[in-house]
């Protein structure tokens, strides 16, 4: 029998994908109501760290519930920070030797200087997020996930995540649905303007979920203006199991819209139009194969693939002058991208069906 004295063991607790286990770092809090949510659902904060843009004082004038949730935080072990720039974090005093599993942005946002579908300040949107990424990268632990929840419909949609995580060596795994009803106790907040108290409406909006991969190289995509995005594309998606079809579904991600028999409907896209008509003009045919012999194990997917790839590069080749192998890694790249949506897109209407079928 252990003894009576021996502390006993910690039990792991969960909310959504963040355990108590987890080193975690929060950035651009507003009123610390997303930190407070976890440290209550943890029963301590002692793994939490939260920080903000706002002093102390701005946000005690500016939030009517930061001074009495800063203090729950601090009482159940929460490390605030102030003052802190999510694009220069890295070479602050209490980070410099901190690595962290989770690192958390929400609704990130440059401030009101304009109307949100101007070019001019998204790319002061996507210039914040691509600071922040380029130092949340080098701050994450084994297997580290840095996390940003954000709007998916227009003009948001046009700050092009996936790409500015390339851009900093990093891939996007998974974008699923964010609702703040699974968050008890958050606010969001405008946190400008004389509303600044006041909570935005959210509409359709998704947790993106980033990894460090050594595959992932900026390239080319490094001399991107980090204004543009604001084109059209059209998402693919393969024809899932029979099962699937048989009821109306929509791939939420990037909402093109699936019909019952699996004919698509697709919408307007803001998401690198050249680069994804490019990718599908040239591995089209391996995706409508795919599609076409999807669960069938009568013949050999490795020499489907490498017979891909070798077309897909002489296809690339053929086209415009001045192509290179780096320009073809992008396409590469592209058509990876395309997979992993795929893949969550299916993996989440599964888990669906099967859960209807219980």
């Amino acid at each position: 029998m252990a003894d009576g004295g021996a502390e006993e063991e910690q039990v792991e607790k969960w909310v959504k994908y963040y355990s108590s286990f987890h080193e975690i770092l929060l950035v651009g809090e507003g009123d610390f109501s997303f930190s407070l949510c976890l440290a209550k659902s943890f029963g301590s904060a002692s793994n939490i760290v939260a920080s903000s843009l706002d002093s102390y004082d701005d946000l005690i004038n500016k939030y009517r519930n930061a001074k009495s949730n800063l203090e729950l935080l601090k009482n159940l072990g929460a490390s605030l920070l102030h003052g802190l720039d999510a694009t220069k974090m890295k070479f602050h005093n209490d980070l410099l030797m901190r690595k962290f599993d989770r690192i958390i942005f929400n609704f990130p946002h440059a401030g009101f200087h304009g109307k949100e579908d101007g070019i001019h300040l998204i790319g002061m949107h996507r210039k914040l997020v691509f600071g922040f990424l380029g130092n949340a990268r080098g701050m994450l632990r084994a297997d580290g996930e840095i996390h940003v929840n954000h709007k998916t419909t227009a003009p948001f949609c046009h700050w092009n995540l996936h790409e500015l995580g390339i851009r900093n060596s990093l891939m996007l795994i998974e974008c699923v649905d964010f609702r703040i009803e699974e968050y008890p106790g958050y606010s969001n907040k405008r946190g400008a303007s004389p509303r600044c108290d006041d909570s935005f409406p959210l509409g359709e909006c998704s947790t993106f979920k980033f990894i460090v991969s050594p595959a992932v190289k900026n390239g080319k995509a490094g001399n991107l203006d980090l204004a543009r995005g604001t084109s059209q594309a059209l998402q693919l998606i393969p024809n899932p199991v029979h099962l699937l079809q048989k009821q109306p579904i929509s791939f939420n991600l990037l909402h093109p819209q699936m019909i019952s028999g699996g004919t698509l409907e697709h919408t307007g896209l803001p998401l690198r139009s050249h680069l994804r008509n490019e990718c599908f003009r040239i591995f089209g045919k391996y995706l409508h194969h795919a599609e076409e012999t999807f669960g069938r194990t009568d013949y050999d997917v490795s020499h489907s693939v490498r017979e891909a790839l070798r077309l897909g590069y002489k296809s690339y080749m053929t086209g415009d002058s001045g192509r290179c192998l780096s320009g073809y890694i992008s396409m590469l790249q592209e058509l990876q991208h395309q997979s992993i949506l795929r893949s969550t897109w299916l993996r989440n209407r599964l888990a669906e069906v099967c859960d209807l079928q219980l």
